[in-house]
């Protein structure tokens, strides 16, 4: 058996074992709907489907009315409401968020609620044309906007709620423009929710018994559960039926069937979104809901001929539905189950706030490749500005990762994952959720895989001979000889030979440098 052979065999083994479901049906008349709102029949469905796995990278954005201020983060909705004080916790600190709701009073009045600051989200500069030509520009094939974030503001034309782009000060669908443009493109469509906590769970308690019941006695944990604090001082307690419907403060059974359920069964009617993401918390929705959910979207799928895809976060959905999705972190190992991070291209904040200290291209791709090669995807996170602008900062990453694309994605698109995923002196800590940032080498490779084709990528431009232990002769990973070492960015290898200890290959003196060097392995 070659070398190039077994690589084939594995990658088709790993495939099968990750989707012991059945493929979706193709579209077929049939009285009775397909999958019933249970694990049994939604697992009928795999979870993920070959464009994901094909495209590997998609572009979304935290974009809202809480760019208005510009401040702190995405969360700026909960954490302006915040008043506690120094004695409200016996002599413990009250936490870094409670001086906002001062600097919110002083920046645009005392009185100055949320709702109002809607007015302000002009995104005048939004253009959903120049912003797919972006997306493109940096080579992804999915994207899509951030459909409603834990405030309850929907980014298209609702009926659910009047607090949406189209009836608001925007006056635009920016879901409807995007997907229109994106469609022209042959790119696949995302839709992400984070409605979950929008639900006003603490209803009539004070700061100190919404602490107390969620057995934290810590101030950043008050109304956890729920975004926005309970104030009867303030809007969020409002029984204003519109205020209401943003501020999440609605009873319970009514909330989850007409805004959760109802905002997802919108977009899916509406829009037919490729891919329907969850942020974490949705395992305080009831397992019955959200079976209902996988149940409609799946079954509309299947009336439009469309293989769709769900992910989840932790185990708020069973695999055999969805496909777990990592924030800001990813696999430590090569894994049989395809999986998805969603990292945001910014430091800290993932939506835009003043002087947004921005992610190096290099650590954008190293990641991206790191992920490629342990059979995962990218979901990237941009931050636009309020007014529809996206810094240049962000989209000189964007034009790097393209560019890197536009020559070695070879290497990367309808890839899988090669014996192993990759070698070298750095190892990243952690797993899953929220790794510690990795400062990769170009003597770190990762391995990927094309059909019968196998692709060694150096995270950096090698300045001296590279050596790849794992295409030694000697190897237990392969039985056949290298014939042919070719780099994708053009004529640049001096050398190369394959030896007992490794395959060794040098570059040509005056060879480009590149952010990662991808090579062509040969038969």
């Amino acid at each position: 058996m070659t070398f190039f052979k077994r690589s084939s065999i594995l990658a088709v083994a790993l495939a099968t074992l990750s989707c012991t479901q059945v493929p979706p049906q193709s579209k077929a008349a049939k009285s009775e709907p397909l999958y019933a709102p249970n694990e049994r029949s939604l697992a009928k469905h795999y979870e993920a489907p070959e464009w994901f796995r094909d495209a590997k990278l998609g572009i979304y954005f935290t974009w809202g009315p809480y760019t208005v201020a510009e401040k702190q983060n995405e969360w700026y909705p909960r954490w302006m409401h915040f008043r506690a004080t120094e004695s409200d916790w016996e002599g413990k600190k009250p936490g870094y968020h409670h001086d906002l709701h001062a600097w919110h009073e002083e920046k645009f009045g005392e009185g100055f609620a949320y709702h109002d600051m809607i007015d302000l989200f002009t995104a005048e500069h939004f253009d959903a044309e120049e912003w797919v030509d972006l997306f493109e520009l940096a080579g992804a094939r999915f994207a899509g906007p951030i459909a409603m974030h834990h405030d309850g503001y929907a980014l298209w034309d609702s009926d659910v709620t009047p607090w949406n782009t189209s009836d608001t000060t925007p006056k635009v669908d920016v879901m409807g423009e995007l997907y229109k443009e994106l469609r022209k493109r042959g790119m696949k469509t995302v839709a992400t929710f984070h409605h979950a906590r929008h639900l006003q769970r603490y209803q009539g308690m004070s700061f100190q018994e919404a602490t107390s019941r969620y057995g934290h006695l810590d101030s950043y944990h008050a109304f956890w559960n729920s975004h926005y604090p309970w104030d009867k001082d303030l809007a969020t307690s409002s029984t204003d039926p519109k205020l209401r419907l943003l501020y999440g403060n609605l009873p319970e059974e009514q909330w989850l069937e007409e805004f959760w359920l109802g905002s997802l069964q919108e977009v899916i009617d509406n829009y037919q979104p490729d891919l329907i993401w969850f942020d974490t918390w949705l395992d305080l929705i009831p397992w019955e809901k959200r079976f209902e959910f996988a149940a409609y979207y799946l079954n509309a799928a299947h009336t439009w001929g469309k293989d769709v895809m769900i992910t989840h976060k932790d185990t708020d959905m069973p695999e055999t539905v969805s496909v777990e999705d990592f924030e800001q972190g990813r696999r430590n190992s090569l894994t049989v189950e395809p999986w998805l991070t969603d990292d945001t291209i910014s430091l800290n904040s993932w939506s835009y706030v003043e002087n947004l200290p921005v992610k190096t291209s290099s650590r954008v791709l190293h990641d991206f490749i790191d992920i490629v090669s342990k059979n995962g995807q990218l979901l990237l996170n941009l931050s636009p500005r309020y007014d529809g602008t996206i810094p240049d900062d962000q989209r000189k990453v964007l034009k790097d990762l393209g560019d890197w694309l536009r020559v070695n994605g070879e290497a990367i698109y309808e890839t899988r994952p090669w014996l192993i995923y990759g070698e070298g002196p750095t190892r990243m800590k952690g797993d899953g959720h929220f790794a510690q940032a990795t400062k990769y080498t170009e003597k770190d490779i990762r391995f990927t895989t094309r059909g019968d084709q196998v692709y060694a990528i150096a995270l950096g431009t090698p300045k001296e001979t590279l050596t790849i232990v794992a295409l030694a002769t000697n190897n237990s990973l392969q039985e056949e000889p290298i014939t042919s070492v070719t780099s994708l960015n053009g004529d640049y290898v001096e050398s190369w030979v394959q030896e007992h200890d490794g395959l060794k290959i040098t570059l040509k003196k005056g060879a480009p440098t590149q952010l990662a060097y991808a090579f062509k392995i040969g038969q």
